[in-house]
């Protein structure tokens, strides 16, 4: 099936950018939707992107104007370029795929198909 695998993680001060990498195989990439999900530690895990097969962009309202959600379909990746990091948005980053070419992709975490194993995000005050 599809396997993805994330990159860029790291520690940043607050204020500062980080573009996080997800990597697809084995799959039909270019036919689903693809999402950013976070986890801080003693917190749920939440929404925070997500862009459709045919590129549109979806955000939470935490993240709006600061985060941008993009993909390649030609290189089969997904990024995530976060600006003006606050301490608040430390989490264990995570990639996922909805198949089925939806017209919008979802917020619940039960609709996604495959999961990559997370990359950390720590952004100091």
């Amino acid at each position: 099936q599809v396997q993805l695998t994330e990159s860029g993680g790291g520690l940043v001060q607050a204020g500062g950018s980080l573009r996080l990498s997800c990597a697809a195989s084995g799959g039909t990439f270019s036919s689903y939707a693809m999402a950013w999900f976070r986890q801080a530690p003693g917190k749920e895990r939440e929404f925070v992107a997500a862009v459709s097969w045919i590129g549109i962009a979806y955000y939470a309202d935490s993240v709006t104007g600061r985060f941008t959600i993009s993909r390649d379909n030609a290189k089969n990746t997904l990024f995530l370029q976060m600006n003006a990091l606050k301490p608040e948005d430390t989490a264990v980053y995570y990639c996922a795929a909805q198949a089925g070419r939806v017209g919008r992709p979802t917020q619940r975490i039960g609709d996604y198909n495959y999961w990559g194993q997370g990359t950390q995000v720590t952004v100091s005050p």
